[in-house]
This record gives C-alpha cells, sequence and structure tokens, in this order.
C-alpha cells in the first residue's frame, strides 16, 4: 500500500504532478483551484524533483509556457477554473494543432460569466466540442474523488505523450475542496535531457546534427498542406475514440432505467440508485469517466437491451444530455435534471425527477 494522506482534491492534484514526474508547473490562482499552486509553491518539488514552478502573469501567459515546455518534450501542467480556462482557449488550439502534449485541470466553478466561486458541471460543452476554435478534440477526464483526482494525473500525462496532444482533467469546485483519504502513488522518476531526446524525436530539443530543424507550429498558408494536417489529426481522434473510452457501471446487471452522471453528479447518484431501489425501482448508473470519448457506444448497447429511459444528471442546464440523446437517437426516453449556479442536487431530488422526468413522464 502507498503512503496515506488526508487531503483536498486539489492537493492531491497537485502532490501527483510532482510524483508523476512532471517537469514544470505554470499557473496562476483562481478559486476555486487556488489551492494547486499554493500547494505546489509551499512543497518547493524543486528541492524533491527539480520540477519548476511558476505562477505566470495570467492564464493567457502560462498555456503558452506549456507549449515551450511541452514542444521540448518535456511533462508540463496547468490548472484554472472555468473563467481562466477560456482565457486559454486561443493557447489550447495552438497546442491542439501542433501537437504539442500537455495536462490542463479545470475545477469548474458556477458561471456564465464571473460567476461565483461554488462547484458546477457547465464547462462540459467548452470541454467537449472544442472550445477554441478549428478542427480539435481534446481526451477529457472527469475524476468523482479525491483519489481520481491523483490517480488521473499520470494517466493524462501517458495518455498526452501517447497521441501528442493537450488532455484535459474536469473536476468542479466539490471535487476540488473536499478531504479525503488519498493513497499516493511512489515517485515516478522525471526523464533526463538525453532521454527525451532519444525518446521523443519530434521534440524541439536542439537541431540535430545533419538534419532538418524541428519546428511545432500551428501554423500552414497552404490550403492543401492544412488539410492533409487536419485529416492527420482527425485519424489521431478516431484512434483515441477506438481506444480510450472510460466508464463505470454501478447496479446495472438488472436495471430498467438508467442515471447518467459524472464527477460529483455520479458519487451523488450512487445515493439515489440506492433510495430508488429501496423503493423498488430498479435503475442503475453509468458513470461516465472519458467525458471525450464519450461512451456512445455503451449507451447504444443498453438502448438495445430495452433500457426504459435514461436520466442525464448534471450540475448544468443540460449539457452531456445532448450526446446522450445522439446515442440513443429517439428509441427510448432521455431526460435531464440538473441544479446550477452552484447549487448541488441532492440524492432524494435526484430520484424525483426520475419518477416524474422519465418514469411518469
Amino acid at each position: 500500500m502507498g503512503e496515506l494522506k488526508l487531503m483536498k482534491g486539489n492537493e492531491a492534484l497537485a502532490e501527483a504532478a510532482i510524483r508523476a514526474g512532471a517537469d514544470g508547473y505554470f499557473g496562476y490562482p483562481i478559486t476555486p483551484q487556488s489551492e494547486v499552486i499554493e500547494y505546489l509553491m509551499a512543497e518547493k518539488p524543486f528541492d524533491r524533483t527539480g520540477m519548476v514552478v511558476l505562477q505566470a502573469e495570467s492564464e493567457v501567459a502560462s498555456i503558452n509556457m506549456l507549449y515551450g515546455g511541452g514542444g521540448s518534450g518535456k511533462k508540463v501542467m496547468t490548472s484554472s477554473s472555468s473563467p481562466g480556462i477560456s482565457l486559454m482557449q486561443e493557447g489550447i488550439s495552438y497546442l491542439a494543432g501542433g501537437e504539442v502534449p500537455c495536462v490542463i485541470a479545470n475545477v469548474v466553478r458556477g458561471g456564465p460569466g464571473l460567476g461565483d466561486i461554488q462547484p458546477a458541471q457547465s464547462d462540459y460543452f467548452q470541454s467537449v466540442k472544442g472550445g477554441g476554435h478549428g478542427d480539435y478534440r481534446l481526451p477529457c477526464l472527469a475524476p468523482a474523488s479525491v483519489q481520481e483526482m491523483s490517480d488521473f494525473v499520470p494517466v493524462a500525462f501517458d495518455l498526452a505523450f501517447k497521441y501528442r496532444t493537450p488532455v484535459l482533467i474536469i473536476a468542479d469546485g466539490l471535487i476540488g475542496q473536499m478531504m479525503e483519504k488519498v493513497e499516493l502513488f511512489d515517485q515516478m522518476p522525471r526523464l533526463t535531457d538525453q532521454e527525451v531526446i532519444e525518446k521523443y524525436p519530434w521534440a524541439t530539443t536542439g537541431k540535430p546534427k545533419g538534419k532538418e530543424r524541428r519546428i511545432l507550429t500551428s501554423l500552414d498558408l497552404d490550403p492543401h498542406k492544412l488539410e492533409k494536417h487536419n485529416q492527420h489529426l482527425h485519424a489521431k481522434y478516431n484512434e483515441i475514440k477506438e481506444n480510450e473510452v472510460r466508464y463505470e457501471l454501478i447496479d446495472t446487471d438488472d436495471a430498467d432505467y438508467l442515471f447518467v452522471a459524472y464527477g460529483s453528479s455520479a458519487r451523488i447518484c450512487q445515493k439515489s440508485v440506492k433510495l430508488a431501489r429501496e423503493k423498488g425501482i430498479k435503475v442503475g448508473l453509468l458513470r461516465i469517466i472519458s467525458l471525450w470519448p464519450f461512451a456512445s457506444d455503451v449507451i447504444k448497447e443498453f438502448t438495445a437491451k430495452g433500457i426504459k429511459g435514461f436520466l442525464s444528471v448534471e450540475m448544468s442546464m443540460g449539457q452531456m444530455v445532448e450526446d446522450i440523446q445522439l446515442a440513443v437517437q429517439g428509441k427510448t426516453k432521455v431526460d435531464h435534471f440538473g441544479r446550477v449556479g452552484g447549487v448541488i442536487h441532492s440524492p432524494e431530488e435526484v430520484v424525483e425527477a426520475l419518477e416524474q422526468k422519465i418514469i411518469g413522464g
């Protein structure tokens, strides 16, 4: 068993970055994720592993620092909360276009606009539909516990370098601020400069002797070359869709109905499943772990097996529900239940919504 600690979700994320062998973190404080950079600054990871931590002058600066760090083959990461992630969108599009690996964490707050510092899940569209400009997608992992805030960091780095892409970890203010017991994984070594050169031939580590210089850019003024690059990216995204769908099934074997949820909402739905079954309602939970790629085929399979209805439970006005509807294709009931503005739904409210919207709808 690894080291056990009682930690906030934000702190677990920060500690995991150190232990995952990250070379650099560049960020800017914004609630409710400010503990990430505060923990890193206090922990002084440079003394532990040589990891650099820098508070940039803005979110725009920090995302472009990831381009430089990730482009040189280094493990780099940033984190922010909703408005800060919005400011990063141009840089994220550049990173995707340049195929620069990095990890970006979003601890979502209520919106739109400045909103408040309470938890929400209203950044789903921004996360899975591109967010910035152009044809690109981001693998997106949604932790539902403080433990997963730790565990998903090395997974995200692995995906980032496997596919040469930015990877998003999307939590919310509840997961970021809550405290739970965490089993920390052992320290992973940072790659040396020579190991980076040998492992990542695409990285900008200096002009190779006798070879063309390496340039990582998202700019191409030749439309035919740019079209070919977009087709290359699309093929990569199809490979990710084929291989990286992640989800969890809870009490689904005999279910007549399914809750579909992620993050904090999925935690709440676990209690809702228990309450509903005590009332004789056979309901299960499909917990979405990878918001993209989405578990569309899993939903199609449940639809084909005769599930009577899906209730998308979100802390939003209804965003993920659209992807459920696309998968179901009108073959059974799909509805949405959400609380917004930082209000968190109760397990009892979720069961009541199932009864009213799906069973009695």
